[in-house]
């Protein structure tokens, strides 16, 4: 499928068949920079092979790290002991916000001048609230072009935590990972971060702290905005579990569940099920509330069509906050539901590779679908009848946004075949998406 300019799939009817989830990228990203700040060697199985882990594994080898590349998904890490051998450095990070944000931090921490930069949108992508929290902690940031956005350039402070780190949580969930995966190499005494405002995404920081505890650093949580690092004891200060292995990716694991409910089944998803610490599991609930039957295991998940008793999913009205990119694909499945669907709380889909909000809502229309949308909401209903719904000739448009590319083959189940534009940007994240699509569809 390599440089296709376009894809057209559909129309379908059914969806069968069983897929293996690639590895998690929330999680896979965090185990790479862990992995380098830790003393001793971690192999990281079924780590994801895509453009974002590709970017921080290329970051941490530029900065003087052995990262090794195996056979089956696994990647051997020599640590580093929090001090990366390259004190100078140019780094090119994609549009990988997991990479540029907890890197950014760890960076911070380390007394030598780096740079930052990735492709254009990333330098429309905010960081200014993690850059704020880090100047309260003595570190020296500078932006190269725009106030609040990469690149940006860190040179070398005198790292001291004298109060209370302050940071907002509203706009991303990243940039307080980034905090608590670098402060600890600078904990002198116990450090104290406190949330202003909602912390949105709780759930992948959720992820963040459970990972520091496999690498040895217990988070204390004293109340739901408030996150105690402990004091140092030695300066090596994360320590390698030796073996860590990456679940399968819930959000990825997202499509194929709708497609189990679109598409009638069963689609079962292996490598994320009830024992998965990603926060996107959720969608499994969200699905549940539309009528979709679901069974799941320790770490599978199953769908089999819709319990409704005309066959369709019902539209919801849920609070998103949770699952912001698993999000997506119900403003898809909702073109294969009974009445509007209204996904609130939304709000940092307009700061993600895209504007997922605006790209969102037009692409439905394209369809023929009925959609509103607002700052921080989008609603959703089907079109009108089956006469409604159109294959615009121009194509889906995706704008170099994964999501947006794998949300919308969805769409392939209503009466038209329908036109992909760009379906590589998958690369970004589940590079073999369409292959398997097309494994459980017909």
């Amino acid at each position: 499928m390599s440089g296709l300019p376009d894809i057209t799939i559909g129309p379908f009817k059914r969806a069968q068949g069983s897929i293996v989830l690639p590895g998690s990228k929330s999680i896979s990203n965090r185990a790479l920079l862990l992995a380098a700040l830790s003393s001793g060697t971690t192999t990281l199985k079924n780590l994801l092979d895509a453009d974002d882990t590709q970017v921080m594994r290329n970051a941490l080898r530029q900065l003087g790290l052995s990262v090794i590349d195996k056979e089956n998904k696994v990647c051997v890490v020599e640590g580093c002991g929090g001090q990366f051998p390259v004190r100078e450095a140019d780094l090119f990070m994609g549009n990988a916000g997991t990479a540029i944000r907890p890197l950014t931090a760890a960076l911070a921490m380390q007394g030598g001048n780096y740079r930052l930069s990735g492709v254009a949108r990333m330098h429309e992508r905010p960081i200014r609230d993690l850059v704020d929290g880090l100047r309260q902690v003595g570190a020296k940031i500078e932006y190269e072009l725009q106030e609040g956005y990469p690149p940006i350039e860190i040179s070398a402070a005198d790292i001291q935590i004298k109060d209370v780190v302050k940071v907002r949580g509203d706009v991303s969930s990243q940039f307080l990972t980034a905090l608590l995966m670098a402060l600890p190499l600078v904990a002198n005494e116990p450090v104290r971060i406190e949330v202003i405002g909602e912390l949105i995404s709780r759930p992948y920081i959720d992820i963040t702290l459970k990972l520091m505890a496999r690498f040895g650093v217990i988070v204390a949580c004293p109340d739901m905005q408030s996150f105690v690092i402990p004091a140092k004891i030695s300066d090596s200060v994360y320590k390698s579990p030796g073996q860590l292995s990456v679940e399968g990716d819930a959000s990825s694991a997202s499509y194929f569940l709708a497609l189990g409910a679109i598409g009638g089944g069963p689609v079962k998803v292996l490598g994320v099920g009830k024992d998965s610490i990603q926060g996107d599991v959720a969608f499994a609930d969200a699905l549940a509330l539309m009528g979709a039957k679901i069974n799941a295991g320790e770490d599978w998940i199953e769908v089999v069509g819709v319990k409704n008793a005309n066959g369709k999913l019902n539209g919801i009205t849920i609070d998103c906050t949770e699952i912001p990119d698993a999000a997506m694909t119900l403003a898809v499945a909702a073109l294969f539901a009974e009445g509007p669907t209204r996904l609130n709380s939304i709000a940092s889909w307009r700061v993600k590779e895209t504007d997922r909000i605006a790209a969102m809502a037009k692409e439905l229309k394209k369809i023929g679908a009925i959609v509103e949308e607002g700052a921080d909401y989008i609603v959703v209903q089907a079109p009108a009848s089956p006469s409604d719904w159109k294959s615009p000739s121009e194509g889906i448009d995706t704008y170099d946004d994964h999501r947006m590319a794998m949300c919308f083959s969805l769409a392939a189940f209503g009466p038209n075949a329908l036109k992909i534009n760009d379906p590589n940007c998958v690369a970004k994240t589940f590079p073999t998406y369409f292959a398997e699509f097309a494994k459980v569809v017909s």
